[in-house]
């Protein structure tokens, strides 16, 4: 795409694609780690008598990361929900990438004030 005829449409086309694929592929992430997790834990009876929680190795990125090289089954399910949240953030990258291109600097900075917003939040642990 040359940046002279890059126009909304195109912005549209590309935001769809990005939107398209961080789902689909989140749900694959998840489908393949509810696979992984059933086939491993599949067996087990069920213990509703004491709240167990989310494991400890999901809280943070590294123990995501370690957890999908051990291929755990809840580290990838982790995994595709983290991306599933980050699609509609990559989105507002590239929209504001969009807008640079347009040359439209009252939705660029409308749009930056979006994502310092988002990464404000998600730095302080505030949801709103």
């Amino acid at each position: 795409m040359n940046p002279k005829t890059f126009k909304d449409y195109d912005m549209q086309i590309v935001i769809g694609w990005i939107l398209r694929v961080g789902v689909l592929l989140s749900m694959s992430i998840i489908f393949i780690g509810g696979v992984i997790y059933l086939y491993r834990h599949g067996q087990v009876p069920a213990d509703y008598s004491t709240f167990k929680g989310v494991p400890d190795f999901v809280h943070s990125a590294q123990g995501i990361f370690n957890g999908i090289i051990t291929l755990r089954g809840r580290a990838i399910i982790q995994a595709g929900i983290v991306l599933l949240i980050a699609t509609p953030v990559i989105r507002v990258v590239f929209s504001a990438i969009g807008f640079v291109l347009e040359k439209d600097y009252l939705y660029t900075g409308i749009t930056l004030l979006v994502l310092l917003i988002i990464f404000a939040s998600m730095l302080s642990g505030h949801a709103g």
